[in-house]
């Protein structure tokens, strides 16, 4: 379990089948404390990682089990994802940062549930990211944020579980000030930022900012 006081990161490998495994070998840092959600156990297998700690129903991928680890085992039937009850998991150990590996692409339901859990991580009072070799997924709430180094990156922000977004972004492409989003319009897909400091604040509402970590 994590120490108080001490900032420590989860890091959740899902069983998306766009999951690079190389990726993970890179991402993946000596004292996280890795959970691996179902099938992410293969991919950490591919890329010679061991979790501290195993949960699924295995409905998927059964036999790729790590003898000398912890597994939590769920009944195939139950009302959430295995990697919502892995966040719920780092919750109860007090992570300060839930890191989500292979949690996009495959199935778009199973995507747009992952960036839901974002969301509920937020609830409760941590920081969360998705991120892929592609895509670095966030979510953001009344606050000023900071982007370092991400000159020229592209990025899209949108209002997640609320009507509108009231935001303002400085050194970016096209600079917004205290400006509604409406989720029914796609007025925040592709802005780039345009210095290695960039900031963006949000007034009122919430939203899902993402991150393009390689131009296609």
């Amino acid at each position: 379990m994590a120490d108080k006081g001490v900032i420590m990161r989860c890091v959740i490998i899902s069983g998306s089948p766009d999951t690079n495994s190389d990726f993970l070998s890179e991402v993946i840092k000596p004292d996280d404390y890795v959970i691996c959600a179902d099938r992410g156990c293969d991919f950490a297998k591919q890329a010679g990682i061991t979790p501290n700690l195993v949960v699924g129903d295995f409905d998927s991928e059964p036999n790729v089990l790590f003898p000398n680890t912890k597994t939590v085992r769920l009944i195939p039937e139950k009302d959430d994802t295995d990697t919502m009850h892995s966040v719920g998991l780092a919750l109860e150990k007090n992570f300060d940062t839930i890191v989500i590996l292979g949690a996009l692409g495959g199935r778009f339901d199973h995507s747009f549930a992952n960036v839901a859990v974002l969301s509920y991580i937020h609830e409760h009072g941590r920081r969360g990211v998705l991120l892929s070799e592609n895509e670095k997924i966030e979510f953001l709430s009344v606050g000023h944020y900071e982007y370092k180094n991400m000159k020229g990156k592209t990025f899209s922000l949108f209002p997640f579980g609320c009507p509108s977004v009231c935001v303002s972004y400085s050194d970016t492409k096209y600079p917004l000030d205290k400006y509604y989003i409406s989720s029914s319009v796609t007025l925040g897909v592709s802005n780039i930022f345009t210095s290695d400091m960039a900031t963006i604040d949000i007034y009122d509402g919430n939203a899902i900012l993402i991150i393009n970590l390689k131009e296609c």
